[in-house]
């Protein structure tokens, strides 16, 4: 069975993360914060399903602020699970939030960076050196902050939006976004910062699990042994979001990686919960699954035999179970059975193959139809995230290898819509922008037209 990584411990409130505790759980609200009851309601479902954290988007110093009615509402009401405030952009936010929640997470790729421009900067050593310097000043007194008021800190590192300081000395690469994750832990190590969780994500499994494990080497070899929370950013929703979640998030966990995770879905945050606790559950069975099919890899075909209580657990457990091998290319074809005697075997017979593409495209090794590259949504979005899903995915789905970003606000959009043919991303209230690849092609286009638009451009570049 997998061996887990032993961590430090971070204190987050009454919840501890990391050391042998628990694999904690946690979701994001996705109302705006601005609004109390929307968001007490919200962290309600999310916690009554399972959730041991929940998040909330602070773009402002007002959502900050009211992060403090938030929590008193619900500790009022019996609710004591930690409260994290997401932070960009605005390192002031930040010191805001420390007081009023349990925890913070700063981006290290907008923290004190400008927003990117995608432009390749020139630095000297010395240039570069001063940049670093800047930010030691300006980290250490948030740091003071969280001290003062016991504060847990996320470091989210999102391959989406690295810096154009990291860009430019290290590349889109996963040693560039490890860098930019160890820029600040040197810091917080230096000035005895403990209460810290650390989380690379990106949207490309193969980009997330490969960071994550050059991470723990760096911090291996500089003596940091913080905790880890796993995710694949914009996985997407429905069986596609689920796959490529287990696919991303299950290969490190069958390696002995994670503390806490979540799985991020373009569904209500509640139904992210019911799958991370299965990934969880999983974890030993599939280890052995893992370990026993790469002993029999032949003709370069992955095989696994698998039994499990439903149909998504059957997959959650194919993709799990699958995830590594795929990503480190130790095969690439993948043939999937029921174990004998399953009831699976008569009801979902027809839906393996179909399992078997899903999977081999979550892994990135062979696209089989379109790819959505969608984000689960926060405070932050500016349009009906999920409905416009369904839309441009009845639209889209017969363009085989297409790949569609669906983003809600630009955070992380054009970062993450690298990977991606065309992006579709919210820019106000009601209006959307869309990229072809990085660059933005038209402007805050009405909500109501853009999907038709999205496909005249689509239709546009195959003439």
């Amino acid at each position: 069975m997998s061996t887990r990584r032993i961590s430090t411990v971070a204190h987050v409130g009454h919840l501890d993360i990391g050391g042998q505790n628990p694999i904690r759980i946690q979701s994001m609200a996705t109302v705006d914060t601005n609004d109390t009851e929307g968001c007490v309601a919200q962290a309600k479902r999310i916690i009554d399903a399972g959730g041991e954290l929940v998040r909330f988007t602070t773009q402002g110093q007002r959502e900050a602020l009211n992060m403090a009615n938030i929590s008193q509402r619900l500790k009022a009401d019996g609710y004591a699970q930690p409260l994290v405030a997401d932070v960009h952009f605005n390192a002031q936010v930040a010191d805001v939030a420390a007081r009023y929640c349990e925890k913070v997470r700063i981006n290290p790729g907008n923290y004190i960076d400008p927003a990117r421009t995608f432009k390749h900067l020139e630095y000297t050593d010395e240039e570069y050196q001063a940049e670093l310097q800047r930010l030691d000043r300006r980290l250490v007194s948030f740091i003071n902050i969280c001290k003062e008021h016991h504060t847990a800190v996320r470091i989210g590192v999102n391959h989406g939006s690295l810096s154009d300081r990291i860009m430019s000395r290290y590349g889109d690469t996963p040693a560039g976004i490890v860098e930019s994750c160890m820029e600040f832990l040197r810091i917080f190590k230096r000035e005895g910062f403990a209460d810290v969780v650390i989380s690379i994500k990106a949207s490309n499994t193969v980009v997330m699990v490969q960071s994550v494990r050059l991470l723990v080497s760096q911090m291996d070899a500089e003596d940091m042994h913080y905790p880890l929370h796993l995710g694949v950013t914009e996985a997407g929703e429905g069986e596609d979001g689920r796959i490529k979640s287990a696919v991303g998030i299950g290969a490190l966990l069958t390696e002995g990686i994670g503390d806490t995770i979540r799985v991020s879905l373009s569904e209500e945050p509640e139904a992210e919960i019911p799958v991370a606790r299965k990934l969880v559950s999983f974890i030993d069975e599939c280890t052995r699954l893992r370990q026993e099919a790469e002993a029999t890899i032949k003709d370069d075909t992955l095989q696994l035999c698998l039994d499990a209580p439903d149909w998504e657990s059957f997959q959650l457990k194919a993709a799990m179970a699958a995830g590594s091998l795929l990503i480190d290319r130790k095969a690439t074809k993948l043939v999937i059975r029921p174990a004998a005697g399953s009831q699976l075997i008569t009801q979902h017979s027809s839906l393996i193959t179909s399992l078997e593409d899903a999977i081999l495209q979550a892994a990135r090794v062979k696209f089989t139809k379109t790819e959505y590259i969608s984000c689960p949504g926060c405070g932050r979005t500016l349009y009906n995230l999920q409905d416009t899903i369904r839309r441009i995915k009845a639209a889209t789905g017969h363009l085989v290898g297409l790949k569609i970003g669906i983003m809600g606000c630009i955070v992380n959009g054009p970062g993450e819509m690298a990977d991606a043919d065309y992006g579709y991303v919210g820019a106000g209230r009601g209006k959307i922008s869309l990229y072809r690849g990085k660059e933005c092609v038209e402007k805050n286009i009405p909500e109501a037209d853009a999907v038709e638009h999205l496909l005249r451009l689509i239709e546009a570049d195959k003439a």
